[in-house]
C-alpha cells in the first residue's frame, strides 16, 4: 500500500481574512484528510511544523515515500490584494509522475471549486518542496487567503476538500477511494485452520503483503466492495470481508 509524506504549511505569519493563519487551516485540512487516508489504505507521515519547508524536504528525503503532498494557500501581489482567486497545483516539470499527480488533483478540484476555470496544474522552477524531494511531489495552493470569497469557501468546505484531495491521491495510485468511517475492531473467522491474506489491492490476483492468523483481532478502516481495508501488525491492506466479523 502507498505511503505519502503529508506537508501542510508551516507559514504561521500568513493571516487569513476573518481570522486564522495559513499554518492553522492547512493543518486542520490535513487533520480532516487523515480518516480518508486511513479508510482508503493510504499510509502517511506528517511534517514537523517547527521545522519549516527545508525540514520537511529533509524529513521526506530521509524516508521512502511514494508521494510528497504539500498543502498551502496563495496570496496576490500587493497591488492585486483581494482581487485574485483560483487553485494552482504545482509539479516538477521533469517528472511525469509529479505532473500526473498534479493533473489528477486539479481535475478533481474542478468538481468542488466554485470557479473551475481557475483551477490549474502548473510547472514550477522555484518551489523546493516540489523540486528537491525524492518522492514525486506536488504543492497545492488552495485558493487565496487574502480573498474573502476564497477564504469563506475554504473554511466552509474543509471536509469536502480533504476528501477530494484523498480521492486524487487514490486515483493517482490506482486504488479505490473509500469513504471515511469509524475505526472498528474485528475478528478473523475462517472455515479452516489457516488464516487470511492481506493484499495490496482488492482482488485475489493482487500481491499478498501480509497474513492474519485465524481468530486474530484486526482494525477495519473502511470497505471497498467485498473487501475491508484492515490493519494488522503494522500492515495495512485489503482482506476479504466474508471472513471478518466486526
Amino acid at each position: 500500500m502507498p505511503i505519502i509524506f503529508l506537508s501542510p504549511s508551516t507559514q504561521e505569519s500568513n493571516p487569513y481574512l476573518g481570522g486564522g493563519t495559513e499554518e492553522e487551516y492547512m493543518n486542520i485540512l490535513a487533520d480532516r484528510m487523515e480518516p480518508y487516508l486511513r479508510s482508503s489504505g493510504i499510509r502517511y507521515v506528517r511534517n514537523d511544523p517547527d521545522r519549516q519547508a527545508i525540514g520537511a524536504i529533509n524529513d521526506s528525503n530521509a524516508g521512502t515515500y511514494d508521494a510528497h503532498i504539500a498543502l498551502h494557500t496563495n496570496a496576490a501581489p500587493e497591488n492585486l490584494a483581494g482581487k485574485l482567486r483560483g487553485i494552482d497545483v504545482y509539479y516538477a516539470p521533469n517528472s511525469q509522475s509529479s505532473q500526473r499527480l498534479a493533473n489528477t488533483m486539479a481535475n478533481n478540484f474542478e468538481s468542488i471549486y466554485p470557479l473551475p476555470d481557475k483551477v490549474r496544474a502548473l510547472p514550477t522552477d522555484f518551489l523546493g518542496e516540489v523540486l528537491r524531494t525524492k518522492a514525486p511531489a506536488i504543492l497545492a495552493e488552495i485558493g487565496y487567503h487574502d480573498n474573502l470569497e476564497d477564504v469563506t469557501w475554504l473554511k466552509n468546505n474543509l471536509t469536502k476538500i480533504a476528501a477530494n484531495i484523498v480521492q486524487s491521491i487514490a486515483d493517482y495510485f490506482g486504488i479505490p477511494f473509500v469513504e471515511a468511517g469509524p475505526v472498528q475492531s474485528a475478528v478473523v473467522v475462517t472455515d479452516y485452520n489457516s488464516g487470511l491474506n492481506i493484499r495490496d489491492f482488492p482482488s485475489t490476483s493482487s500481491a499478498i503483503i501480509g497474513y492474519i492468523p485465524n481468530g486474530s483481532t484486526v482494525e477495519v478502516y473502511g470497505q471497498a466492495d467485498d473487501w475491508y481495508v484492515v490493519g494488522y501488525n503494522g500492515v495495512i491492506g485489503y482482506a476479504y470481508s466474508p471472513f471478518i466479523v466486526i
